[in-house]
């Protein structure tokens, strides 16, 4: 099956260079109305958006360019509102926009901390708090947000960027559920590619094979009408990879004074996925957390 977006509109952010111009690309060779957001001069004016704009256009697609800040919320909704008036609905928002400010924890500013969970965090929850209304009314939507391996798993002197990287996993987590019953879903793409932002993290060989094109084909099975729900996709040199936030089936302890002591010598059983799953809400904790506590069976 061709994924065509044809009739859609998406709004890319991050989108002057690296990997949201190849989202941005990609979606209006696809079919798809495309506004290019990235940050512009005090005017507003983005000559890296314009240049992808003019790209697209020259390719026989359909776009326009915005500077807003993702982290003015105010701007965020004038940028929806003047796709709304131009294309009349807004149906993929892709939140791609982000810095990096990396120091170990001990070194880093507290500003430096702040402004990447602006960016990031913020960013991403201005621009899909902009267009969940229309997405709503129209009852059809689809927002990636771009996470991160630093956030699902760690990563050295980048506190601040996994911090706002896995709160955005929470904010799709959420977002998923409550979308589901206006066909808005809400998936996180974890990209491994190389970009202004990761240039110095790799040698030049693995670049070559980190190329962000690699990592477009999973933006566009997340955004398309059949995209799944509450996915989390890595992607990167052309391989793709699931993650997923996990629950152990859990031990029941009971109330005992010894039950710190029980605890700490079945933590490592705990910690293997042997019979692990995915939950579908928060929910499930408490659910299975009664339901062992109701069995009355002490491991």
């Amino acid at each position: 099956m061709e994924l065509n977006f044809t009739g859609r509109v998406a709004i890319v952010t991050g989108a002057g260079g690296g990997l949201g111009r190849q989202h941005a690309l990609a979606l209006a060779a696809r079919g798809a109305k495309v506004l290019v957001n990235d940050l512009g001069d005090s005017s507003g004016h983005s000559t890296a958006a314009q240049k992808v704009v003019d790209e697209i256009q020259a390719a026989g697609g359909v776009a326009m360019a915005n500077g807003c800040s993702v982290t003015d919320f105010a701007a965020v909704q004038a940028m929806v509102q003047q796709v709304s008036d131009a294309w009349g609905r807004v149906d993929i928002l892709v939140n791609n926009a982000g810095i990096l400010r990396d120091k170990s924890f001990a070194k880093m500013d507290m500003d430096d901390f702040r402004l990447v969970i602006e960016v990031h965090l913020m960013g991403a929850v201005h621009c899909t708090k902009a267009v969940w209304p229309l997405m709503v009314a129209q009852k059809y939507g689809r927002v990636v947000m771009t996470t991160s391996s630093s956030g699902l798993y760690g990563n050295f002197g980048q506190a601040n960027y996994g911090a706002a990287k896995m709160a955005l996993v929470g904010l799709m987590q959420t977002l998923s559920i409550e979308g589901a019953k206006n066909d808005i879903r809400v998936n996180c793409l974890a990209p491994t590619a190389a970009t202004a932002m990761t240039e110095g993290l790799f040698p030049p060989a693995m670049l070559e094979l980190l190329k962000p094109e690699a990592v477009v084909p999973a933006m566009l099975v997340l955004a398309h009408e059949s995209a799944p729900n509450r996915a989390i996709v890595g992607a990167g040199a052309g391989s793709f990879a699931a993650a997923h936030i996990a629950m152990t089936p859990g031990v029941y302890l009971g109330l005992g004074s010894d039950v710190p002591e029980q605890l700490a010598g079945h933590l490592p059983a705990l910690a293997t996925l042997d019979g692990a799953t995915v939950p579908g809400s928060g929910a499930d904790q408490g659910r299975q957390e009664l339901t062992l506590a109701m069995s009355g069976k002490l491991a």
